[in-house]
């Protein structure tokens, strides 16, 4: 699918088009650096998309657009995240085609081989009997073919080798464009998209095996003071910190990623509301039971908290609704007074 600001910026629209992102960027105050002004550039084109929806989000926040955020929101929204896909998607089809056409070579080679040893052993019995000499040119004329068969076979074979040598080269280097896509660079952990596709995929699980699954949100106390207090790159350091924490008690099958800024995501599959809330304490004191340090001066920078909230998957409810019922309850955790974990509200027929 044509992108179509690609489109827009090769007709009469694109210097109405190219204002009207840069205006955007200088009202918010955001460096009109390449990516920026993509990322811009879409924003003014789908003003309701999810794109534009986000940026607004961390506006209103006041998230600053970094160099970080703005390769995640890329890698999530833009064009040419998604062709990414479909190449990868491209590469693993093609290399199953040729796996298959490799497995047809070699059983055909085999067959040729077996069928020119016969050929051979009929010409030597031949060669000893009282048989016609046409009859005996005739096979040997036959077996002669069948070398040359094998010879061409052995040839495609060692080629159809080497394109399958490079075709997987290539699908690895697609996979590893892929994971980069999907992965935060400051955490290791997961990135908005593959969140939100992994929550996706595990509610569809979770009504086709009918088990559980709870969604969990994280967020860093006072994250803002601390980041204009002491700088984003200490704030980055926070953030690296607390991802660490989150990442080590939510192996998989559990799946963590950072959802944006200082808020961190949980999916925890075939797991109740019940067994969640004790991995999200521990979490929780884990965190704050640390004094940090500032890297660059080893500065003591006090400890850090975290507020959470959590829900279980009501049935036939959505991924989008799941969500919201997380963020509310992690609301309630901070309007509580912050450091603590609260409960989405229970579903009335699930009321005791």
């Amino acid at each position: 699918m044509p992108d179509p600001v690609e489109n827009l910026l090769r007709g009469p629209k694109a210097y109405d088009l190219a204002r009207e992102a840069m205006g955007a960027m200088e009202k918010q105050r955001v460096w009109p650096t390449p990516l920026n002004y993509e990322i811009y550039l879409h924003c003014v084109e789908d003003p309701d998309g999810p794109l534009a929806q986000e940026i607004a989000r961390l506006a209103a926040v006041g998230e600053p657009l970094t160099e970080t955020i703005a390769e995640e929101l890329a890698a999530s929204y833009l064009p040419k995240a998604r062709l990414n896909e479909q190449i990868r998607d491209a590469g693993d089809q093609l290399s199953k085609e040729l796996e298959a056409v490799a497995k047809a070579i070699t059983t055909a080679q085999k067959s040729s081989s077996n069928y020119g040893q016969t050929l051979a052993d009929v010409s030597k019995e031949l060669s000893t009997s009282d048989m016609p000499p046409a009859l005996q040119t005739l096979v040997e004329t036959l077996s002669s073919a069948t070398r040359k068969v094998q010879r061409e076979n052995l040839t495609l074979e060692k080629q159809l080798k080497e394109s399958t040598s490079e075709v997987d080269r290539l699908r690895e280097h697609l996979e590893q464009v892929r994971r980069d896509a999907t992965t935060d660079a400051l955490t290791n952990l997961a990135n908005r998209k593959a969140f939100d596709d992994e929550l996706e995929r595990a509610c569809a699980e979770s009504v086709a095996s009918g088990q559980p699954l709870t969604l969990a949100v994280i967020d860093i106390d006072h994250f803002k003071n601390f980041n204009d207090t002491w700088g984003h790159q200490t704030g980055d350091q926070v953030i690296r910190y607390v991802a660490s924490v989150i990442g080590r008690m939510a192996p998989p099958p559990r799946f963590a990623a950072r959802y944006g800024g200082e808020e961190f995501g949980l999916i925890f599959p075939g797991e109740s509301a019940a067994m969640v809330r004790k991995t999200l304490e521990e979490i929780r004191e884990e965190v704050c039971s640390r004094t940090l340090r500032r890297r660059s001066t080893n500065e003591e920078l006090g400890a850090v908290s975290v507020s959470a909230g959590y829900a279980e998957r009501r049935p036939r409810e959505s991924p989008h609704s799941l969500m919201e019922r997380a963020d509310q309850a992690l609301y309630d955790s901070k309007r509580s007074g912050r450091n603590r974990v609260s409960a989405a509200p229970r579903a009335d027929s699930e009321a005791a």
